[in-house]
């Protein structure tokens, strides 16, 4: 989702943006006229055309990149139709293989692996790790990214990228709803370790396994003192634990500057619902979390002697050896305080200020006994009416013990045009009909609420979640299936991880329709649309062509440059087609090139297999396309951040690999 400044910016200044649009069309255009008379025949010179044609589309935004994706893979069909005009006697690509693209491996599994952790978050466990996390982390970025992108970065290391990402993305989404820091914030460190956690062994990603058959491969055409010893499971760890810890540093120093704050596709539209009780009703209250001290003279007393006095009110409460007290039947105005005791407030902030002081009482800078219970996500504040027929009119709050038999901790009461507040006394009030009642509540508990006659649920935009807790084995059992399908068989991925999503629906965890919302269509399409291209730019040589064009140049250079020149071609490849075909293509050049200059070839193949995880300029990757709507990102964000980090994924490769091997 595009950011509300860029629109206004784009409505205020369509003319610059088109004008920008049109400079670069004529470029890219003279570029492709250009190339048209270099290559050696017409059909690279078609695809280098159309190439170019998807960068210029994806770098300038002039549609969405599904669309832009979708776009291009209707006009590789249509090369069919009018090849005679285009000077071809066929097609780019055979119109018979155009869809395989939806059928692929990698966009069947990247479907699998968000419904398998949709229903990972279904039963609650993502929101636990979520609570872990904040934690030890706290609230800030400089501590949960490289915690989150350590862990998926180790995780990544073992299974595939995308779906430690995707097992990860509904953790980060909690995060940032409990931490108030955007997705945007968290999902791009998170996503690009994700991609650099598959260069730490051999089984990391798809390159790097198909890495020694390639080798192999390559060994029967070679002469008995060039062969190639196949790598360790490990051999390429050294390399990939900087690669990690490279990407860690770079968004925790530079994060501030490259990463983007955006609305994503999954947050609620709309104003801060904070803001629209403080203009409807007056009231600036927050939630914070304090602690009873030792010396406290708050010890002993009871929450009704102080919650009016002070104008406090009191809606969670834990005790060092107990559950927390959050929702129906827990708190009531007969609790009594004990030393140890957290306390969850909402107030006024002056007045929890002064609260604080009068009983020297010790507050938090965030939530963290409640960080879980009083998250955004399980509770907040929300209007009830009082309906005429209430079996509640003529009572008050105090009468019913309404915190806690119905979960409502009344913060403010609206009648006849004026708001009163706690300290008002307006628990002692009796109700009258059409009074409206400003509470804060557990979601849950409103939720049932709903159906209540007694009141009439104004608030109707509240998170209505409906965990399975129950369904907690079920879902372990067939996301560890999924696993070790993964991990220790040699069946096909996408058949290991839809064996796991198929369980997670078959076994009541989610039902079909929730799998078919978990599911990211808008990255399906962008996959999926993109992998005819692929298949034409190396089908029609154009990817040996301009492999060739550029070796020919570097071929004469030190070996360090040769190699750096390899791994930017496969950098550039992988932007553009699959880093399987990539690597089956420039292997054996690199092979070829690294015997002719005297370097080891075993090195060079390794530094194909590696630098096609260097794909962070554009979201072509899986993980990238996966994380760029929940993230509301733009393809400038990626070349923004991106960028760098391609800079640095290839200097800190080189470096290593030259010090490793």
């Amino acid at each position: 989702m595009i950011k509300l400044a860029d629109e206004e910016q784009t409505i205020a200044e369509p003319g610059i943006v088109n004008r920008k649009q049109l400079i670069a069309a004529i470029a890219f255009a003279a570029v492709a006229v250009l190339l048209s008379t270099a290559v050696p025949s017409i059909e690279i010179a078609w695809v280098t055309g159309i190439l170019l044609l998807t960068i210029y589309l994806f770098a300038f935004e002039v549609v969405g990149v599904d669309v832009a994706a979708a776009s291009i893979m209707v006009l590789l069909g249509l090369s069919s139709l009018f090849a005679p005009v285009m000077g071809l006697e066929q097609g780019l690509v055979d119109n018979k293989h155009l869809f395989d693209g939806f059928a692929s491996n990698a966009v069947i599994s990247i479907i699998a692996v968000m419904i398998i952790g949709a229903g990972l978050d279904k039963t609650g466990i993502m929101s636990k790790v979520a609570a872990f996390i904040l934690n030890i982390g706290g609230t800030t970025e400089g501590r949960i990214i490289p915690i989150i992108s350590a862990t998926v970065g180790f995780i990544s290391s073992f299974m595939q990228n995308v779906g430690a990402a995707a097992l990860f993305l509904p953790v980060v989404s909690r995060i940032s709803a409990r931490s108030g820091i955007p997705m945007s914030r968290l999902l791009m460190p998170m996503g690009f370790t994700a991609i650099l956690g598959g260069t730490m062994t051999m089984v990391g990603s798809s390159p790097l396994i198909l890495l020694n058959d390639l080798i192999l491969t390559s060994n029967k055409a070679l002469p008995a003192e060039q062969q190639m010893e196949t790598w360790g499971l490990f051999s390429v760890t050294p390399v990939g634990i900087a690669l990690v810890v490279t990407g860690i540093l770079y968004f925790v120093v530079a994060g501030r500057f490259v990463l983007p704050v955006s609305k994503s596709e999954s947050s609620t539209s709309g104003s801060d619902p904070m803001q629209y009780f403080h203009d409807l009703y007056g009231v600036d209250f927050s939630l914070s979390e304090v602690v009873v001290t030792k010396d406290s003279n708050l010890i002993g007393k009871y929450l009704d002697d102080v919650e009016t006095s002070y104008r406090v009110r009191i809606i969670a409460s834990k005790l060092s050896s107990e559950a927390p007290q959050v929702g129906p039947g827990t708190l009531a105005r007969d609790t009594e305080f004990a030393e140890g005791m957290v306390l969850g407030i909402v107030a006024d902030p002056h007045d929890l200020e002064h609260f604080v002081e009068k009983y020297n009482l010790k507050k938090r800078k965030q939530l963290r006994t409640f960080s879980e219970s009083l998250a955004a996500t399980k509770a907040g504040i929300a209007e009830v009416l009082i309906p005429p027929g209430s079996s509640l009119i003529g009572k008050s709050a105090r009468d019913v013990w309404m915190r806690k038999t119905y979960g409502l901790a009344m913060i403010a009461l609206h009648r006849d045009g004026e708001t009163l507040r706690e300290g008002d006394d307006i628990r002692n009030m009796p109700l009258h009909a059409g009074d409206t009642l400003v509470v804060h509540t557990a979601w849950d508990a409103l939720a049932r609420i709903e159906s209540n006659r007694d009141f009439v649920v104004i608030t109707t935009e509240f998170p209505h979640e409906e965990l399975r807790p129950h369904k907690v084995l079920p879902a372990a059992v067939f996301f560890t299936v999924a696993l070790s399908m993964v991990l220790f068989t040699d069946i096909r991925l996408s058949v290991a991880l839809l064996t796991g999503a198929m369980g997670m629906v078959l076994s009541g965890v989610l039902t079909i329709e929730e799998a078919y919302e978990a599911v990211s269509w808008k990255t399906v399409f962008l996959l999926a649309s993109l992998i005819p291209l692929g298949l034409a730019v190396e089908t029609t040589g154009t990817a040996k062509w301009i492999a060739e064009q550029v070796l020919s140049v570097v071929g004469h250079m030190p070996i360090w440059v040769i190699q750096a020149s390899v791994a930017l071609l496969a950098t550039f490849f992988t932007l553009v087609m699959s880093n399987v075909g990539a690597t089956v293509l420039l292997v054996p050049l690199a092979v070829n090139i690294a015997i002719g200059a005297g370097a080891n070839p075993a090195v060079f193949a390794l530094t194909v297999a590696i630098a096609t995880s260097n794909s962070f300029l554009i979201p072509t990757h899986q993980v990238n396309a996966l994380i760029m709507g929940p993230g509301g990102y733009r393809v400038p964000d990626f070349m923004k951040a991106g960028g760098i980090m391609t800079v640095l994924f290839l200097v800190v490769m080189i470096l290593m690999m030259n010090l490793v091997f």
